[in-house]
Order: C-alpha cells, then sequence, then structure tokens
C-alpha cells in the first residue's frame, strides 16, 4: 500500500451568525478559513514526513525534484457561499467553505523537470499551456456570449504561461466583477500530462487551465494552499447563479414611482442578471430617495428561481424635527437670528420625505440634516443644522435700457440698492434700490411677506412705493427742437401672490398712480410738438387706481420648456376725475430641440379700450420686440400682436450663434389712440425684421449682440441684456 493512498482532507462549513455586522462577519470567514488551511498544512506535512522516509530529493534554484513515484492525488478545493434566503444587497450572510483531496486514478509517474520562478511576494510560478472555458460538467458552455465574457475578463492567465496564485486569483476576481458568475472556484486534477487547475463556476461556467510540466504533488500541494486562502477572501462576493431576468417584485416602496422602476430594469429583461448593472439600479434607486429628501434605501435583493427580482426597500417615517443653529467659523452651537418656526413651515413633510429645497431657495442658510433614531421602528428624528449666511448687503451696478432709440451711450444706467432679506428674522424682505441714467430713472422702496403669518397657501404681501421716470419718445417721438419728454409716475399699492398649483402661480394687487409728461426740464407738458394729448384727462397729470392681476406659468427655465404670461390691469374710477380703462397683455413661450439646434417660438398680444392715456399705447418695434426697428417705430396702436422666431446653435464654450425673424402689427389700431401719434408720425403699424447674432453667458448674465434688417432695407445692431421677452 503506498503511503499516501487513502489520504483525504475535509473540512466542515464555516458559518457566521446573522447578528454580526458585515465587517466582522468577512474577518470572521477569514479567519476560520485560514484556520482551515493551517490544519491542512498540519495534516499535510505528517503525510509529507512519512514521504521523506523513503523519498531522496534534490532541491536546486528552480524547484523539486523527485525520484520517487508521487502519489496520484487530486487536489480539489472550493468555497461556496449560503444565504437563508439567497439574498445580496444589505442582508447578513452565512458562509461556507470545504476542501478535500481526492484521487481520480492510479496512474504512476515520475515528475521531472518541474519549473518554478519567485512570485509575487515571494510566490511560486508554474508554467500552464492552456486556458478553456467550460462548465460544471467539463463541456462547452450553451452561452456564447458568456463565455467570451469569462474570456475577455482573463488578463494574466493565457497559453504557455509561468502563473503565482495571486494573478490567478486575480483574474477569477475579473471573472466575477464581470458580473455575469456568481463564483468561479479553482480545482487542481493531475493529470498524466502533468497539472490541470480548474476554475468552476457554479451553475454558470468553468475555466480549465492544462498544465504541461510535470509537478511533484508535493510541491504542488504547497502551491495551492496559499491560493486556497486566498480563495477563501474570495467567498465574501459569491451569490446564487446569475439567471436571465423575468420578473420584479418590489415591497415597501410607497412614494417611488413603478414608472421609475419599469425604466430602470427595462433593458435588462430577458437578459442574464448582471450584477454590476444590478448595483447601479440599486445606486439609482437610492440616488432618486436622497436627491429629493426621502427617507429610503434599497435593504436587500433576493433572486428566486424562475429569475424573479424582490427588491426590498425601507422607507422611514419622519416622527420630529429639530432645529440646531450652528457658528459659521467654528461649527459650534450659538444662538441663530432667524425664527425656528419660519424655517420649519417651509418644509414639505411627508411620510419618510423633508423638502429642505424651500429653505435653500430662501438664501439664507445652508442646511444640512443629521437623522437620529426615534426609538419606534419604521420612525426617525431629524436634527436640521443650520449655519445662517449674512442677510443684509449693498450692491451697485449698471446697465442699457431696451427703450432706447439713439444710441448705445444713450440708454446707459448706473443703479444701488440696500437689501435685507432677513427682517425681525421671519424671512422679511426690505429692498431700497435707486437706478439712474440719461433717460429712465427709478426709486423704488419694497417691502415683502413671503408667507403671511397663519396662511396655510403660502400667500405672499409685498407693499411698493416708486417714482419713476421713463422715455415717452417710443410712442410720441422726439419734439420739434429734437428734444425729449419722459413720462413720470409717481406709484404706491400692494400686491399679494400665491401659489395656484404646480408651477403655476397667480398675483392680484390695488395701485394708485398719479402720471404725467415732462420735457428735458422737467417742465409739465400736455402736448407734444404735433398737438396730440400726452394725459388722458386734459390735465398735466393723470390720476387711476389700478386693479392688477396676473397668472404665470414659467415652466422649467430650460430649453425645450415652455412659458406664459397673461395680465390685466383695470381703472376704478372711484374719484370722478379717476381714469377707467382695462388693458390686457399675454405672452406666450415654446422651445423645441432640433438636433444640436433649439428653435424657439414666441408670441405676444394685447388690447387696451377705454378713457387711457396715449403713454398706455402698446409700441410696437426694438430690441424686445420687432429687431430691425427702433424703440416703437413700427407703431403704437390700441391693440397688437407680435410674433418672433429664433434658431440659436452652441458654437464654442458659453457662445451661442442665433438666426431670428419677427413680424409685428397693430391690427389698424393706431387711429383708436387718442391724438393718433403713430398716425401723426407716418408710422405704418406693422413690419418685420430679421437677422443673426451671438448670445454669451456670462456672470453678469445673458449677453445679446444682433445684427438685423428689416422690410425697408434698414439695419440695425440691437445690444441687451437678458433673453428676449
Amino acid at each position: 500500500m503506498h503511503q499516501n493512498d487513502g489520504v483525504s482532507f475535509t473540512s466542515s462549513p464555516l458559518k457566521i451568525p446573522l447578528s454580526q455586522t458585515p465587517a466582522f462577519q468577512l474577518t470572521g470567514t477569514r479567519h476560520l478559513a485560514f484556520q482551515l488551511i493551517d490544519s491542512l498544512r498540519n495534516r499535510f506535512n505528517n503525510v509529507k514526513h512519512l514521504s521523506t522516509q523513503f523519498n531522496v530529493s534534490a532541491q536546486s534554484e528552480l524547484g523539486v525534484r523527485s525520484s520517487t513515484r508521487r502519489s496520484p492525488l487530486l487536489c480539489f478545493a472550493s468555497v461556496s457561499l449560503a444565504a437563508e434566503k439567497q439574498s445580496i444587497g444589505r442582508s447578513p450572510l452565512l458562509y461556507s467553505a470545504s476542501l478535500s483531496l481526492t484521487q481520480p486514478d492510479s496512474t504512476e509517474s515520475t515528475q521531472e523537470g518541474h519549473l518554478s520562478t519567485a512570485g509575487r511576494y515571494g510566490e511560486e510560478r508554474v508554467l500552464v499551456g492552456e486556458v478553456l472555458v467550460r462548465n460544471k460538467d467539463g463541456e462547452e458552455l450553451e452561452r456564447k456570449d458568456l463565455e467570451m465574457e469569462a474570456l475577455n475578463a482573463l488578463k494574466a492567465c493565457g497559453a504557455n504561461s509561468a502563473l503565482t496564485a495571486w494573478e490567478i486569483q486575480e483574474d477569477v476576481d475579473r471573472i466575477i466583477d464581470s458580473g455575469y458568475f456568481s463564483s468561479c472556484t479553482p480545482v487542481a486534477v493531475d493529470s498524466r500530462d502533468g497539472i490541470r487547475l480548474v476554475f468552476q463556476s457554479w451553475g454558470l461556467g468553468v475555466v480549465d487551465l492544462f498544465g504541461i510540466q510535470e509537478v511533484n504533488w508535493l510541491h504542488c500541494a504547497t502551491f495551492f494552499l496559499p491560493l486556497l486562502a486566498t480563495v477563501s477572501r474570495k467567498a465574501e462576493h459569491m451569490v446564487e447563479p446569475n439567471q436571465e431576468l423575468r420578473g420584479l417584485i418590489c415591497e415597501g416602496a410607497n412614494v417611488l414611482p413603478s414608472k421609475f422602476l419599469e425604466n430602470a430594469f427595462r433593458d435588462g429583461h430577458g437578459k442574464v442578471v448582471n450584477l454590476k448593472r444590478l448595483d447601479q439600479v440599486i445606486s439609482s434607486i437610492n440616488g432618486w430617495y436622497m436627491d429629493r429628501g426621502i427617507f429610503g434605501l434599497v435593504s436587500g435583493v433576493d433572486i428566486f428561481s424562475g429569475g424573479i427580482v424582490r427588491l426590498k426597500v425601507a422607507e422611514s417615517e419622519v416622527n420630529d424635527i429639530s432645529v440646531r443653529f450652528l457658528d459659521r467659523k467654528t461649527g459650534e452651537p450659538t444662538k441663530g437670528n432667524t425664527k425656528p418656526a419660519t424655517i420649519l413651515r417651509q418644509l414639505t413633510t411627508k411620510k419618510g420625505q423633508v423638502d429642505v429645497d424651500a429653505i435653500s431657495a430662501m438664501g439664507l442658510m445652508d442646511v444640512s440634516i443629521l437623522p437620529q433614531s426615534a426609538g419606534d421602528a419604521g420612525k426617525v428624528d431629524l436634527i436640521m443644522n443650520v449655519v445662517e449666511r449674512p442677510s443684509g448687503r449693498f450692491s451697485a451696478g449698471a446697465g442699457i435700457s431696451s427703450g432706447i432709440t439713439g444710441d448705445l451711450l444713450s440708454g446707459l444706467f448706473g443703479s444701488f440698492a440696500y437689501s435685507e432679506r432677513n427682517l425681525f428674522g421671519r424671512n422679511q424682505k426690505l429692498n431700497v434700490s435707486l437706478e439712474r441714467g440719461q433717460i429712465d430713472s427709478t426709486f423704488r422702496i419694497n417691502y415683502t411677506d413671503p408667507w403671511i403669518e397663519g396662511n396655510d397657501k403660502q400667500t405672499s404681501r409685498t407693499i411698493t412705493v416708486q417714482n419713476s421716470r421713463s422715455s415717452g419718445t417710443v410712442v410720441h417721438g422726439n419734439q420739434h427742437d429734437n428734444s425729449s419728454l419722459s413720462i413720470g409716475r409717481v406709484t404706491a399699492g400692494v400686491e399679494f401672490s400665491r401659489p395656484l398649483r404646480p408651477k403655476w402661480s397667480g398675483t392680484a394687487g390695488l395701485f394708485f398712480q398719479r402720471a404725467g409728461a415732462h420735457d428735458e426740464k422737467k417742465n409739465p407738458l400736455i402736448k407734444d410738438f404735433y398737438g396730440s394729448p400726452l394725459t388722458a384727462s386734459g390735465k398735466l397729470y393723470d390720476d387711476m387706481l389700478l386693479a392688477k392681476v396676473e397668472c404665470v406659468y414659467p415652466g422649467s427655465g430650460n430649453k425645450g420648456s415652455s412659458m406664459f404670461v397673461i395680465n390685466m390691469e383695470q381703472g376704478l374710477p372711484v374719484m370722478p376725475d379717476w381714469l377707467y380703462f382695462n388693458r390686457v397683455n399675454a405672452r406666450v413661450s415654446k422651445s423645441v430641440k432640433l438636433g444640436p439646434a433649439h428653435l424657439l417660438l414666441r408670441l405676444s398680444g394685447g388690447h387696451v379700450v377705454g378713457n387711457f392715456p396715449p403713454h398706455e399705447a402698446f409700441a410696437i418695434g426694438g430690441t424686445s420686440s420687432v429687431r430691425g426697428y427702433k424703440e416703437g417705430a413700427v407703431g403704437s396702436g390700441q391693440s397688437y400682436v407680435v410674433g418672433s422666431s429664433e434658431v440659436s446653435l452652441k458654437m464654442l464654450g458659453p457662445v451661442e450663434g442665433v438666426i431670428f425673424a419677427d413680424y409685428g402689427h397693430d391690427l389698424w389700431s393706431g387711429p383708436n389712440v387718442p391724438g393718433n401719434p403713430a398716425g401723426a408720425r407716418n408710422k405704418r403699424g406693422s413690419g418685420y425684421g430679421y437677422g443673426i447674432g451671438i448670445r454669451l453667458n456670462s456672470p453678469l448674465g445673458l449677453l445679446r449682440l444682433e445684427y438685423a434688417f428689416n422690410d425697408r432695407f434698414a439695419k440695425r445692431l440691437h445690444f441687451a441684456f437678458g433673453n428676449p421677452k
């Protein structure tokens, strides 16, 4: 009887209690696996001790050469993973590892010429001759695409390669990391042609490495035992064999839209479950919750027979929210200026969800949320850490008025403002501003309460006092001495705004206004150079009480969105000489993507009826109307309509090129304006323009430079800030 006949190595499963943390589970698995390996080494040393009684061996620098008959042992190693529900994700796992040595046949041969060299970390190298992919039965895989995935994953293992255990293990990791294989276990088999190393993938594939060099089995075992220890470390990553995705079950997702799940899994239906892709889907689901401030995540994933994937989603209900102010410099708790009730009322709280976007939109503070256990299952307490920003500031700037009719310099104006954004610690805002130029000037005081206390509709209130002066030449032109006239307005009033529905808002207000015309020396005027009246009442000033209503759909603000605005002003004749008229104006725009370009369509129109002053007529022409004309040069009417289209294309960085065309018409209503100022100045009442331009997104905002031609073969350069209205 040979000295190694009947020798076998076995071990029991290694189990980690479910109550341990994942990190401890992995450490424990490695420790027990290495205990198993050390036990095997000790038993193997006993076998080696018996063999040396009959062997005469000589060790060289390259390897071990034996003159005795080697025992035909098959060194077989396997590492497997088991879980009570075969779960991945956050579910705790049970691990098992087994190792055995078996005897495939009784062929006797002599090993000579074993070539090995020092490898990584002192490991020896073994020469292998061929790399194939096989299933657990030694047959070719039915799925050729899976076979190619395994072959493409191999980097070190190739024909006639001298490999270390570390390099083989790295290729095992690459096969697993491809996502298509649930496990890959190396198996060493002795054959007449030498050693055969098999990487066996449970249920999916086997990778065979056929060695063509004869190796002493005692030396072979010394080579493979460190490999088994390395494989034991890989066991923590192994899961159930991958199947084709045939169905999806999602439990506990009360907020997550089903459409989101359908889109996430649609591309993988009917295909082999790729664990890397599945991990990406889980990350996207967790990201969906995080982006919306919802306390939820995928807590586990089960893959059942038949290709059914079950997602377990945990969503927590917010129990209580507290506010804690932190010092901006030290990070220590401090006393805040903002009332906690002002912060908390901004929150939109639902089951498992706290929307802090409204707090960020206040612009007063930086917010972070720290979840705490509430003691009750499925509930969480939140601590809101708040770092306040400075709320008061001075600012200064400059700009160009869109109502200029002469050169650009005549439209320049400067501005100065002071703003307090957190008055009384209630997020109330006070703004005092002054804008002054050669033509326009405005002094304004605004007080805004963005959320009236006690109102559950988030209604805001704004009180305004304003004294403004704007150009009157857009309707009346210049005087006989080429001097200009201006329209002065003193306004005071209050308006209320509130959300009507998602992305819709409404505003209603009441204002008193006194308006009149002045020359350049600020002398009041009743008539212009052509004898047309400048006021409706025939007095130096027109008094009016205006009721205003406005409805706005701003869209997303991105290209491809829509915008709609409609407003109405009604003059209320409370006093006998106060004006009585109604003025309606509407604007709509739509952007459409055309490949790399965008098509923007705009349409605006309005009508005024009643006892209205001429300067309240609609002026047509100019930078924000029909380009190619001066401001108001097309006409001024009781009614109007203006359409515009433009195609923009990204050119270089923040620069865009644009081609545009505009058309405007007063609907033959020019003579209905008191004094017919358009007719007196021979304005046609209709016209179009077209041209090209560039747009630049700068720190100052959008800059527009446009060169336009009109239907009278005149050309004009337009420069402006912001998007066209």
